[in-house]
């Protein structure tokens, strides 16, 4: 479904991505690994069209997204959720849920009841201010608010980074439910090796901008990945 194909990105002078290549199925989900400053937040803004790339191709579903800009991947069925969640502080739960229906259709502009089944702590918040919430209620209504858009494409920037474990479990029964609907695919970057291990059905490790390792979840069990991660 999703295929980037050696891609290169700049910041001015800096060079933050070389040659990088992953692609992402449908009914799986790809984990992007590596330590902080390695290129994985630039990769995902690459294929939401956040940041320009000046060498190599992204294409989704078979189409070349060169040019496009983010609203319109987002129309394609692209859902980024970024690092730090980026929800609306000032508006309610539901006003946050309802940003998602920019890029639908006028009878498509409802909120799914799955998304209240995946986390139901919404469903009671509806009225609050996004900005009350915890940041792992937080978190729970950025993936909300990413899965109104109806996706085909779910991309997740650390959604573990500082939440409590109760709710790292609810994010990981919500991402398997989702990879076992098995027409949307899921790109996850993610520090917390053991939730990417239990998660992962292919990924990458990242180090200076490049891909050093890859392959499928059976060679996430050994050491080498876990060492390569280790600060």
């Amino acid at each position: 479904m999703l295929k980037v194909d050696d891609i290169s990105l700049h910041y001015g002078s800096a060079r933050a991505l070389k040659g990088v290549s992953v692609e992402a199925n449908a009914g799986e989900v790809t984990c992007v690994l590596g330590r902080n400053g390695v290129g994985k937040t630039s990769l995902l803004r690459a294929i939401a069209g956040h940041r320009p790339i000046s060498g190599g191709s992204i294409s989704f579903g078979g189409r070349s997204l060169q040019g496009l800009r983010p609203y319109d991947r987002a129309s394609l069925g692209i859902a980024y959720v970024p690092q730090g969640r980026e929800i609306f502080p000032l508006l309610t739960v539901r006003e946050n849920l309802e940003t998602g229906f920019a890029p639908l259709k006028r009878a498509e502009r409802t909120i799914p009841d799955e998304i209240f089944e995946l986390f139901p702590v919404l469903k009671s918040m509806l009225h609050r201010r996004g900005g009350d919430l915890s940041g792992g209620q937080q978190q729970q209504l950025a993936i909300g608010r990413a899965l109104v858009t109806r996706p085909k494409l779910l991309v997740l920037d650390e959604p573990t980074e500082g939440i409590q474990p109760s709710i790292i479990k609810d994010i990981g029964r919500a991402i398997r439910y989702l990879r076992s609907k098995g027409t949307m695919a899921i790109v996850l970057v993610e520090q917390y090796f053991d939730f990417a291990q239990e998660l992962a059905d292919r990924f990458i490790v990242m180090e200076r901008g490049e891909v050093v390792e890859s392959g499928d979840a059976k060679a996430l069990q050994g050491d080498n990945v876990r060492q390569r991660l280790a600060f």
